[in-house]
């Protein structure tokens, strides 16, 4: 696989708080130069890109980041924003706490809501596998199937450690088959984003690979 189809599935990323909307254009622009599955940006940020993109490129954001511990209903609010705004593709990490305590029906109930208020929409779920155990990822695994949502998504990259190829073979085999993976988080090279992909994950948060890119512009991109 070459880097332009590894870039067809990378979600071109810019999440850090202080991103201005100067480098918010360009992350848009190199999106579509290098033929990117998406931006992936800050909220506030999104009708500004919708308005500057139109329908040349996907314009995803996330909600309840990069810590999941909001309400529900702040969650459903943010989502039905972001929508409003102009969003194609809704992130959301979920309650991680109620991972912990086993609360899976909350889990599944406040996935369920997101994925109503995205109104057909593409929903990713963040599970932030690096603070997780292998017990509690398996029953995420079953938790996306059954709430409806599109993709389960391995990390914020904001947490202590972003993507393994251990937790993207592990999701690849307790996802059902509607259910899509998304690595994220520490992608650094264009081996690991090859290994993801032939691991199972159809979509790559990062932002390095665009990088690689214009690195190789002279040399026959």
């Amino acid at each position: 696989m070459d880097i332009k189809e590894i870039l067809r599935h990378c979600d071109h990323t810019l999440l850090k708080q202080e991103s201005t909307w100067e480098q918010i254009r360009e992350i848009c622009d190199d999106g579509l130069k290098y033929d990117c599955a998406s931006v992936c940006i800050p909220a506030g940020h999104v009708k500004q890109a919708n308005d500057y993109l139109g329908d040349r490129l996907k314009v995803c954001t996330v909600i309840g980041f990069p810590n999941g511990y909001s309400t529900t209903a702040v969650k459903v609010f943010e989502t039905e924003d972001a929508i409003r705004n102009g969003a194609d593709e809704i992130d959301m990490v979920i309650n991680i706490g109620w991972a912990k305590e086993g609360r899976w029906d909350a889990l599944l109930e406040e996935i369920k809501a997101v994925k109503a208020s995205c109104q057909g929409r593409i929903l990713k779920v963040i599970v932030e596998t690096c603070l997780l155990t292998e017990a509690e990822k398996i029953k995420l695994c079953e938790i996306v199937t059954e709430s409806g949502a599109d993709y389960i998504k391995t990390s914020t990259g904001f947490s202590t450690a972003g993507a393994t190829r251990e937790d993207v073979a592990l999701f690849k085999a307790h996802v059902g088959p509607n259910v899509k993976i998304k690595a994220a988080g520490g992608i650094a090279t264009l081996q690991d984003a090859q290994d993801f992909l032939d691991l199972g994950a159809e979509r790559l948060g990062t932002s390095r690979i665009v990088k690689m890119a214009k690195g190789q512009q002279g040399e026959g991109y």
